[in-house]
């Protein structure tokens, strides 16, 4: 990727990082007795909540968290990035339940549906670490390599 486009991409991540504390407070925005309210999108009804700003509160509360978590996956350059998952796959959950408003209790009943998917990651992760703690000789290496970076980088040796 060239660096124009590095750019507009790296641009474009801080919009959308500046704009997730507004996103998070939409809600204030709704009318607060109210059981509907019409927007230029759209008609936004309470569903199962007890009014209109409840419900995008609980909505956009999950996007944020959503829209944080799946950037962070996607940026993420380490190992351990899959262990993001699990907290995405669980507001995945809690964001459907919420737009299926019939249910009663949101988050239990994500957790338990989740945890099929959710299992496995751990297991795969713990079984990572294990594998890279029985490897010495590369963590010695890396460790000798970071040592290295911090001493050029206080030597002004760039």
């Amino acid at each position: 990727m060239d660096r124009k486009k590095r750019f507009i991409n790296g641009v474009l991540l801080s919009l959308v990082l500046t704009a997730t504390p507004f996103l998070f407070y939409i809600y204030k925005l709704a009318p607060v007795d109210s059981k509907e309210w019409d927007t230029i999108f759209g008609i936004f009804t309470s569903g199962g909540f007890g009014s209109v700003q409840s419900f995008l509160h609980a909505l956009f509360t999950k996007i944020s968290f959503v829209l944080l978590t799946g950037i962070w996956f996607i940026t993420a350059t380490n190992w351990w990035k899959y262990s993001i998952l699990v907290p995405f796959t669980m507001f995945l959950f809690q964001l459907s339940g919420i737009i299926n408003f019939q249910l009663q209790y949101i988050d239990e009943y994500d957790f338990l549906y989740s945890l099929p998917f959710i299992t496995p990651i751990i297991f795969f992760l713990v079984y990572i670490s294990y594998r890279i703690s029985k490897r010495p000789i590369l963590n010695t290496d890396l460790k000798e390599d970071v040592d290295d970076e911090i001493s050029k980088i206080l030597s002004d040796e760039l």
